[in-house]
């Protein structure tokens, strides 16, 4: 027997719908839902232990897996079985992650678990979208403490209208491309790209997704109360001691606050940091160290976030001295490293990147082969953060998803600016090697700067900036942060880093930890982070001003031209004989494409040398030569046979015709040799296709004057009333008198 069931339907307003099912599916789990919209369906399952981990941190793990059979797809490789999560899919779990982990309780440590599978795919939903609905639904459904409902929507613009969970095709005509993740209340997570637009454009975009995401909220309520309202669990708190917190703070802050008003460096600072909370320890017995260490050491990080905010909300000043508008000082270098396509240093204050670029063929691009989406990438990014780059040592196990979600942002924020027509596949990988606030944002300067290093032909330089938010909801007072800080992100209310060209914003990544932040204050600091942006630009175009004339000369040089369908075959050979022994003698690589629309040969040609590639593009217009009748060419005589002369297009070598003898001169000749020999070069004229022999014919005679007097040969007479001709020869009677007989 089927069990009962509760669902929901979220209405998106253009004949679409969303809907949110529960009762059915996975009933062990604490809480579960299947999200449907068209044929795509996610299944969330949501788990979270009873008993509380010894960490003082919530282990929250989002797990997002799409399924090959959810698209009727096997998966790639050896070994038919999904294994680790793809980039895709580990960027899904990032947008949730960040919107569901503030809203546990801080002192709420139970190992937690939010499973979303892609179980069923259609072509016209993009399923990222509603990952964080379906996690959302089912916590609701759960006795998790939880603060409220949220969800995360994608909004486009198509036409300068917005449009929510645009499908992948709709996509590929927007302008935006942003997922917002929101409770009813307040914005809590932005991340995406756009073709630079304005900061009110964006803040626009922000409005119309936290409209559609109120709908979503208040359809997980109704399903709640539907199915059940479970009384919200109850859980071992963490101790609490106001006196002890009480003597930690007058122990701590006014000292604390000094040392941060004193503008030291990273070192220094977190130096003395140490000392003082040291010597806070100290004021204590051993026995109450042991009893309450956890404790003192929470609360001397409450007292120091406290004073740091408090140095910058009364006095405007910041751990390292700068004002809130002011940028650390930048340093720039491009051409580092001699043996690679592009290379530059981008340094701000105590962040360092290094990046290169390297360039190739399509035959390089990045494959991405997901349940919901294949296809390539001739443009992508990877950033790498060793631990030496914060002065730790610590194991390296594989890229992490900090690394898959810095890189990606980077990448979107660089890509709208590679031209269509750019004949490479481009990679930039970024080096971390010192960090002390957004290397994100580093990465797209050094970036930016190797691509032009590279000589690719960026449209605009772009750069990319990290703000952060202190505000005091009792006083009203706040403080827009330019170039944060790593101590500055952790204890701010907002983190948001944007990048862009001097017309526009290209992407963005923002976390809200603060409630009810207005769209004035957003605005403004989004105003703030294009003046900061603009200035880093400066640096960045004062280094190197615009894309190299032309790449470097180890680096490959890329030439592409077109060939009929027809072509590609010879071109390849037989067992890709020919183009593997063209790649060998011209050191050249070479790469074949057929266009999906007009079905040619896309031929890339990569080398080093001029000289290579210039020897493929002949040997391509000599497999491709087709001579025009009644056009002149120039031809070598390369082999002599008694009927004629065999001879090879200059201008196409390999292409031969044959050059009959009775096309030599208007002489009658009786020895090929008596007018032509072995090596010789002359001019012919193309007849096109002989309509007696079916071959290609072509006549030196005919580019030669007639000798005087001389007389055109009469045509032969085929009339067979006059005589026999050849085939008949008498044999009708010879029947006639077999008639007889």
């Amino acid at each position: 027997m089927i069990p009962k069931t509760f669902k929901e339907v979220i209405d998106l307003g253009d004949g679409r719908e969303i809907s949110i099912e529960t009762g059915k599916l996975a009933k062990q789990a604490h809480g579960s839902v299947v999200v449907q919209s068209g044929k795509c369906m996610l299944l969330c399952t949501v788990v979270s232990n009873y008993k509380q981990s010894d960490v003082d941190f919530l282990p929250l793990t989002v797990d997002y897996r799409e399924k090959f059979a959810a698209a009727g797809r096997y998966p790639g490789g050896f070994f038919k079985r999904e294994a680790r999560p793809s980039d895709g899919e580990v960027l899904t779990m990032r947008l949730v992650d960040r919107v569901l982990r503030p809203l546990f309780p801080k002192d709420y440590h139970a190992e937690t678990q939010v499973m979303i599978q892609l179980m069923s795919h259609d072509e016209d939903v993009m399923p990222d979208a509603m990952a964080g609905l379906a996690a959302s639904a089912a916590i609701q459904l759960s006795d998790f403490p939880f603060e409220c409902a949220i969800s995360e929507v994608r909004v486009g613009r198509v036409n300068g209208e917005f449009i929510i969970n645009p499908s992948r095709t709709q996509l590929a005509e927007s302008d935006i491309d942003m997922v917002i993740g929101a409770s009813a209340d307040s914005v809590m997570m932005v991340e995406g790209e756009m073709d630079e637009i304005s900061e009110e454009e964006m803040t626009e975009a922000i409005k119309a997704a936290h409209e559609a995401i109120k709908v979503q909220c208040e359809a997980q309520i109704r399903l709640a109360e539907a199915f059940g309202k479970k009384p919200t669990r109850e859980y071992e708190p963490e101790v609490e001691d106001a006196e002890l917190e009480k003597k930690v703070h007058d122990l701590t802050y006014d000292k604390v606050y000094e040392v941060a008003k004193a503008g030291s460096s990273k070192h220094e600072r977190s130096t003395a940091f140490d000392a003082i909370k040291e010597e806070v320890k100290g004021t204590f017995s051993e026995e109450d160290l042991e009893a309450f260490g956890d404790l003192i050491s929470k609360y001397f990080y409450k007292a120091e976030k406290a004073a740091v905010r408090d140095l910058t909300l009364n006095e405007g000043l910041r751990l390292d001295g700068r004002k809130t508008t002011e940028i650390r000082p930048i340093w720039c270098e491009t051409d580092y490293l001699p043996s690679v396509h592009g290379s530059s240093i981008f340094t701000r204050g105590e962040t360092q990147a290094l990046a290169t670029v390297t360039l190739g063929t399509s035959r390089e691009a990045n494959q991405i082969d997901m349940p919901s989406y294949e296809g390539e990438e001739t443009f992508y990014l990877h950033y790498n953060f060793p631990p030496f780059s914060t002065g730790e040592a610590r194991p390296i196990r594989g890229t992490s998803r900090r690394e898959v979600g810095h890189g990606n942002l980077a990448q979107r924020a660089l890509k709208g600016m590679i031209p269509a027509d750019c004949p490479y596949t481009v990679r930039v990988v970024s080096e971390i090697l010192e960090s002390n606030g957004s290397s994100s944002m580093a990465t797209v300067c050094a970036g930016t700067m190797a691509i032009m290093d590279a000589g690719v032909k960026l449209k605009k330089p772009v750069s990319g900036i990290a703000m952060g938010l202190i505000t005091d909801v009792e006083s009203g007072k706040y403080a827009v942060l330019s170039d944060i800080l790593g101590d500055e992100d952790h204890l701010g209310d907002m983190d948001f880093k944007v990048t862009g060209t001097a017309d526009g914003i290209t992407a963005c990544q923002m976390d809200i930890k603060v409630k009810g932040l207005s769209y004035e204050i957003l605005v403004k600091a989004l105003h703030q982070a294009r003046d900061g942006r603009l200035h880093i630009l400066n640096h960045l175009t004062d280094t190197i001003s615009e894309p190299r004339e032309d790449v470097k000369d180890y680096a490959p040089k890329m030439v592409t031209t077109r060939i009929a369908n027809e072509y590609i075959g010879a071109l390849i050979g037989p067992g890709g004989k020919v183009i593997q022994e063209l790649q060998k003698e011209t050191g050249t690589t070479i790469v074949i494409n057929e266009d999906p629309v007009t079905e040619e040969g896309v031929v890339e040609i990569l080398g080093t040398g001029t000289e290579g590639i210039n020897a493929v593009l002949a040997k391509i217009d000599s497999i491709t030569f087709k001579p025009k009748v009644g056009e002149s060419y120039k031809v070598k005589v390369i082999k002599m046979l008694d009927f004629g002369a065999v001879v090879e297009y200059l201008a196409a070598p390999g292409n031969e015709v044959l050059l009959h003898v009775s096309e030599l001169a208007w002489e009658r000749t009786e020895n090929v040799s008596d007018v032509v020999n072995m090596g010789d070069e002359f001019e012919v004229k193309y007849f096109g296709i002989d309509s007696r022999t079916r071959k290609e014919k072509v006549s030196r005679k005919a580019l030669l004057p007639k000798p005087e007097g001389y007389k055109e040969r009469a045509p032969r007479n085929n009339d067979n009333k006059d005589r026999g001709s050849r085939d008949n020869r008498g044999r009708d009677n010879r029947n006639k008198d077999r008639k007889r007989d």
